[in-house]
């Protein structure tokens, strides 16, 4: 997987001025475009789309310090107006580029990146391989923006704004893996972007024979293998770095690849003021 990232990274230098075909380089490197976005975006700590742009502005920058009009240079790195290109030239380096043309600066500059291999995993990580026929997740749905650290209050409103008794229907509805109630992120951006809007359902899995009331939503799983991953301690921490694990962990040292597909996270066990938690990450997967 790293060698896959910097062919990725050698791509963009080299098509700065142009678009850039990962789903080209993805197959030339016999993996999917989905699963090398979501690796980028997870081990670089950005989305590929930001990586690309703050790029495009640090060279950019250069040309504009030396001179050249700005309608050139919006042109040069793919923009149709020298308006677009100076809102997302102000994006990256906090200011306009009649000012940096004007003082040298200030200037934010992006550093190429370099993935690198190191010798982590000195604790292993509670992890199987499932098949699982076709089923389906049945609750409430809702789209909600994503947030990568904390606590999301668009999710937490959203659960709280349920009553009691439908917590307790729908663990009557559970007739299949994964068990109990779950938290499904479905419709992930595959850049992973934080903001961008994914569905969130608070459900349960059930047999694909099993009737689903009409008033709840409803997401079909196709069949296929899943990944899952078992953790407990501080919630939600713990479980958000038990993804970020997956990502600079297990995926590289295992000849595995996400598919496209929901995420789901099973909550086994709880504080009562969900402090603390045992939980099961579900992570659709294939083989590399």
């Amino acid at each position: 997987m790293i060698t896959e990232l910097n062919r990725l990274v050698d791509l963009v230098e080299s098509h700065l001025c142009d678009d850039i075909d990962v789903e080209h380089l993805s197959t030339d490197l016999g993996t999917t475009e989905y699963h090398l976005r979501r690796m980028f975006s997870s081990l670089a700590g950005m989305p590929l789309s930001d990586y690309v742009r703050r790029r495009r502005m640090t060279v950019a920058a250069t040309d504009i310090v030396a001179g050249d009009p700005v309608l050139d240079v919006a042109v040069r790195y793919g923009y149709g107006s020298a308006e677009a290109f100076g809102r997302a030239f102000r994006a990256v380096h906090g200011t306009r580029p009649a000012d940096v043309r004007t003082h040298g600066g200030p200037l934010r500059s992006q550093p190429q990146l370099r993935f690198r291999l190191t010798v982590e995993g000195s604790s292993s990580m509670d992890t199987r391989l499932t098949d699982r026929p076709a089923f389906r997740l049945v609750g409430h749905a809702a789209r909600v923006p994503l947030i990568h650290e904390g606590v999301n209050p668009h999710i937490q409103a959203h659960v709280a704004s349920l009553p009691a008794a439908e917590h307790a229907r729908l663990r009557a509805l559970a007739d299949t893996e994964p068990a109990g109630l779950l938290q499904v992120s479905a419709d992930v951006d595959p850049d992973y972007t934080e903001g961008s809007e994914l569905t969130y359902l608070h459900g349960v899995a059930v047999d694909v024979g099993t009737h689903a009331p009409a008033d709840l939503d409803v997401i079909e799983v196709p069949a296929g293998t899943w990944v899952v991953f078992r953790s407990s301690g501080a919630y939600p921490t713990v479980l958000q770095e038990t993804y970020a694990a997956s990502a600079t962990q297990w995926f590289p040292s295992n000849p595995w690849r996400l598919r496209p597909g929901p995420s789901i996270v099973a909550v086994l066990e709880r504080a009562d003021d969900f402090s603390t938690a045992t939980t099961e990450l579900w992570l659709p997967v294939e083989r590399a």
